[in-house]
């Protein structure tokens, strides 16, 4: 069982138009409800690729239960705390022809100490009888920052995978706590760190300054350039394929996913690292977040090249003469 924990889960008001003019009113748009949020898109994703899972979340008020419906909708299975500060909603205006995504936010939840508490007691619980822990998404308010550095240190305790995809002020106790597996983009550390990624000595300095915190494998994505990877001390270069982007939003979450799968599976490293970037590269030709099936994730993966930077793997010839 794969646990997710998403600390501010987000209720989607999503509006579909065949097209739309912003400089006058538009009419007879679809209205549809899904459940977001960085650790919920991963639920979503794992559902696609028949990895059993589960969310640990907070949800609170009208919007909360509304939130609730729409996970029971989809079969993502789920486990809350309530709160008494309403979930978060956004609306996400897409413009079909024009391929274009609007999204409008509102602000975030506000969570208690008791609620914070009353969480981290629950995900104790959870963590024990999981296979892998995934922190997924950003705090959303200064109370709630301890819940994932506690929740890596219970993962470690309890000899389980943890994987971190956050941002935010609490991203340095996160890495300080020393996740199994770390995922950001190069934004998310320039914002949260105030580290400038650009040199290829800056991703690589970066990831061996995380390999010496204990995290094992470390992925630092950068849109559609070329990113970087370690798997413990060695580290790679990735390159994707160049193809026409809808709608980035998840692609992050998908790829996030992928790894998950590959751990689940037992993939060796490269063969994960290529299902991952491919789910992320299919659900960015989507409107859909993801929503990816496995067929078309792996009709591309050998179109991603691996190539490793600096020190080699020594391979040792073992077979009888």
């Amino acid at each position: 069982m794969i646990l997710t924990v998403t600390i501010n889960p987000l209720l989607e008001r999503c509006f579909y138009f065949s097209r739309i003019n912003l400089s006058e009113v538009n009419r007879n748009g679809k209205l549809i409800l899904k459940a977001g949020g960085k650790g919920i898109n991963v639920n979503r994703q794992l559902n696609k690729l028949s990895v059993k899972n589960i969310a640990l979340l907070f949800t609170g008020g009208n919007t909360g239960k509304l939130l609730r419906e729409s996970l029971q909708k989809e079969q993502i299975h789920f486990s809350e705390i309530n709160t008494k500060s309403e979930t978060r909603e956004a609306a996400i205006i897409i413009d079909k022809s024009g391929k274009k995504v609007y999204s409008f936010f509102r602000t975030d939840a506000e969570v208690t100490t008791g609620e914070v508490e009353s969480f981290i007691l629950k995900m104790e619980k959870m963590i024990s009888t999981c296979e892998v822990v995934v922190f997924s998404g950003r705090s959303p308010s200064e109370a709630a920052d301890v819940i994932f550095p506690e929740g890596i240190r219970i993962a470690n305790k309890l000899d389980k995978i943890s994987v971190c995809d956050t941002y935010g002020n609490h991203l340095e106790k996160c890495l300080d706590a020393s996740p199994t597996i770390i995922h950001n983009n190069s934004e998310e550390i320039h914002s949260s760190l105030d580290l400038i990624l650009k040199s290829e000595n800056d991703f690589l300095f970066l990831l061996e300054a995380f390999y010496k915190k204990g995290i094992k494998q470390v992925f630092i994505t950068d849109a559609e350039k070329p990113f970087y990877a370690s798997n413990f001390d060695f580290h790679y270069k990735i390159t994707l394929p160049k193809i026409d982007a809808i709608d980035s939003t998840g692609s992050g979450d998908a790829f996030t996913a992928g790894l998950i799968y590959g751990w689940h599976n037992n993939l060796n490293f490269e063969e994960q690292l290529r299902f991952a970037s491919a789910l992320g590269i299919c659900n960015a030709k989507s409107f859909e977040v993801c929503d990816v099936n496995e067929d078309d994730a792996r009709s591309i993966v050998e179109q991603i090249k691996i190539s490793s930077v600096g020190k080699k793997i020594k391979l040792i010839n073992d077979l009888p003469d």
